[in-house]
């Protein structure tokens, strides 16, 4: 390179993973780049400025490459290699020179490729890494593969990256029952284990094998199913003192079994956090310790299965874009992160996936599998307008519905086509109330509800949506035929399957969730006796989870808006099992895709599908920040917000922060002397509604901080809530 360097700009993408280095330093600091979307029709790169790598003289560039989503194992039947078995690079390196001359070296066919140390990577078995092998001399290498074809399906990268965001040391760490040596880090997480070597090495093979629990003291590795999730490192004698930690993979855990390395201790081996670097805008906090530990297991659930796309669980061999997962769980998500680029991202997947006739997979990036994943299934499907209406109104950005509109519409047409005339949308594959507690572990589509309620709600839903999407968007001819068609459809849920005093056939609790919450009574008879219905449906239980992954988000929040608040708040204190604090009472430290994914006698539930970090049934959080503490948007982009708290009786006090798009809003309430204390603030360029506990009526406000006291007619009641949650 001739000349002073000014700027240096690397463009850069691949069919696979990359890490890139430019004169032996690491460019950027991201993570499984360029990440995972729909390779054949969106491919994302990246920028980097790499003027401070570049120098005059020669320049060298290594780009390594592993497996990745392009060609490792995806998917739950074994088989790699969905996008291609040929792993390519595209990179263009731009420097300018402070004479205003710019030299491009781009990738060409004159670009050589060699072997390195690791000669294994996937992202469900690990990496292993032979650092006794001598690599390729560059007369030994062979040309690159360069990525050819439409370079238009090539894209800039709307979110944040996959990133190293902590690294957590290890606890404890002790011999097992079988002799192994076992790492607790006291955390469920995703990322790796980074080991550091002691002194000079005694060679051979250094393994760390990781799991979410423990079974019998050790590894519980039977949920990871065909996932290995192990990274070996093959190591020469007498070598001093050595790093070892992969990147060309990531694994879902708590524990680590290390072998081949003697006497290590708790100083030798950190847990390297991975994840989507998005930026935190939400907080909670109460008086109950365990109600705070289990918003923080919601808080790592959504950390660690938000990495590049919103994935289901990050450790067996799946880790897959569910659409019903992040459908139910978006509106919890987006209060805790922005998740306005992530999603939008993601979305622009699942549009380009969806098929001609509007048929949403059940998956996005869809990937073939040995399941019915491009059938329509409600509740999945419903991400198409869930999800861009959820972004909509939290973030106030008009731009996702207008680009979204066509995939929105083409599932509610979809869904009219299927139900037709009598706008009952009944038969077909359904995946019901997933995981309904009543459901037997090797049969979790046996839920209560009836699927055709579920589904026909879940239609009058999206075409309301899709209704007023339109009006938003001036689309006054499709804004009056989709509130038609939400009116028809939503007679013919009421004349189907609404009985007088609102009862429903199967008199599920998911169901009464559904028809309260989405407004499909027809009169207000009818949603109030759905709503004595559904708290006696609770109170009959013992204030146990009576619901799916369906009415699990809706169930608080039906109860709530029904004059059943309290009925609520002992669901949501409720420690047996199946409840949402069962897990803490367990030692869980990230949401269970199961409520019993581990069951008292601390065996794993003997379903062939179970994980320890889903973050589905963490979606109560919205109802927790919304009303436990008090604080949710009023208007689109919290413009307005909606400050209405109903404080629990078994707590002393709660609040909650979200950074809105005008700055930050808090609520705190607390109990003292007889009186609950509320403190608010509105940001400037908001305002607030405040309703309060006892008072009639409601009271507007501006920006500032402002302050209230009611009086208490409750006082906190002592419970097991209140107790401190086992450190596991």
């Amino acid at each position: 390179m001739k000349g002073k360097v000014a700027r240096a700009r690397l463009y850069i993408t691949a069919h696979g993973i990359y890490v890139a280095h430019l004169n032996g330093r690491r460019v950027g600091d991201q993570e499984l780049a360029p990440g995972w979307t729909s390779y054949d029709k969106r491919l994302r790169y990246q920028a980097y400025d790499v003027t401070s790598l570049v120098h005059e003289g020669d320049n060298r560039l290594d780009i390594l490459l592993g497996n990745g989503w392009f060609r490792g194992h995806l998917g739950f039947n074994g088989k790699k290699s969905h996008y291609g078995d040929r792993l390519a690079v595209l990179a263009q390196l731009e420097v300018t020179t402070t004479d205003g001359e710019m030299r491009i070296c781009a990738s060409d066919a004159t670009w050589a490729a060699s072997d390195s140390h690791i000669v294994h990577d996937d992202l469900y078995d690990g990496q292993t890494t032979d650092l006794t092998q001598t690599c390729s001399t560059v007369a030994q290498h062979t040309v690159v593969e360069i990525i050819a074809g439409d370079l238009g399906r090539l894209v800039a990268a709307e979110g944040p990256p996959v990133r190293r965001t902590a690294v957590v040391p290890a606890t404890k760490i002790w011999t097992s029952p079988s002799g192994q040596t076992i790492v607790d880090f006291g955390q469920n997480l995703v990322g790796w284990v980074r080991v550091q070597t002691r002194g000079r090495t005694t060679g051979g093979a250094v393994r760390i094998r990781h799991a979410e629990v423990l079974e019998n003291g050790e590894l519980g590795t039977r949920p990871l199913r065909g996932a290995r999730a192990t990274d070996v490192y093959i190591i020469p004698d007498g070598v001093e003192a050595l790093t070892l930690e992969p990147s060309l993979t990531f694994h879902g855990f708590r524990y680590a079994e290390v072998s081949g390395l003697a006497d290590i201790d708790a100083g030798d081996v950190v847990a390297v956090v991975l994840g989507s670097d998005l930026v935190r805008t939400g907080w909670f906090a109460s008086s109950s310790p365990m109600l705070n530990r289990f918003h923080e297991n919601v808080v790592w659930s959504m950390r660690g299965n938000f990495i590049d796309i919103p994935m289901d669980c990050p450790q067996r061999d799946e880790r897959l874009g569910w659409t019903g997962d992040v459908q139910v769980f978006a509106p919890t998500a987006a209060f805790l992160y922005d998740i306005a680029g992530f999603m939008s991202s993601w979305l622009s997947d699942l549009a380009i996936e969806q098929l001609p006739d509007g048929t949403v997979p059940h998956i996005v990036p869809y990937i073939p599998t040995t399941e019915p994943m491009l059938v329509p299934a409600a509740a999945w499907g419903d991400a198409a307008t869930i999800v861009p209406w959820l972004i909509y109104k939290r973030f106030g950005d008009l731009a996702i519905l207008e680009r979204q509109f066509s995939s929105m519409k083409a599932w509610v047409d979809k869904i009219e086509t299927i139900a037709g005339s009598e706008r009952i949308w009944d038969g077909g594959f359904q995946y019901g109330d997933w995981l309904d507690p009543t459901a037997p572990p090797d049969d979790p589509y046996r839920a209560k509800a009836n699927p055709a309620v579920i589904a026909t709600a879940c239609f009058a839903h999206s075409a309301g949506i899709l209704a007023a999407a339109a009006t938003l968007l001036g689309l006054t001819k499709e804004a009056e035929q989709y509130s038609t068609l939400t009116r028809d459809v939503c007679d013919a849920f009421a004349k189907h399957f609404i009985r007088p005093g609102g009862r429903m056939d199967s008199d599920s609790a998911t169901e009464y969730a559904l028809l309260i919450a989405w407004a499909l009574a027809p009169d207000e008879e009818s949603r109030e006796g759905a709503g004595r219905r559904l708290a006696e449906l609770v109170k009959e239980s013992d204030y146990r989870i009576i619901t799916g992954f369906v009415g699990t988000p809706l169930i608080c929040d039906a109860l709530t808006a029904t004059g059943n608040a309290d009925v609520a708040h002992r669901l949501l204190f409720q420690t047996a099992n199946p409840s949402w604090l069962y897990a803490v009472t367990m030692g869980g430290t990230t949401v269970w895709e199961r409520w019993d994914s581990m069951l008292p006698d601390g065996t794993i539930n003997p379903g062939e599908m179970t994980s320890f970090n889903h973050y589905a049934l963490g979606a109560v959080g919205d109802w927790m920040h919304g009303s436990v503490a008090g604080l949710r948007a009023a208007d689109r982009g919290y413009r307005r917000l909606l400050f209405k708290p109903i404080p629990p009786n078994q707590l002393k006090f709660a609040e909650a922060r979200h950074v809105t798009p005008y700055g930050e809003a808090a609520v705190r309430w607390e109990r003292a002397s007889g009186v609950i204390a509320f403190t608010m603030t509105v940001p400037v360029g908001a305002s607030a509604i405040v309703e309060l506990p006892g008072q009639s009526g409601v009271e507007f406000v501006g920006h500032g901080v402002h302050h209230w006291e009611v009086p208490d007619t409750e006082s906190p009641n002592a419970s097991a809530a209140d107790a401190q949650p086992p450190d596991g």
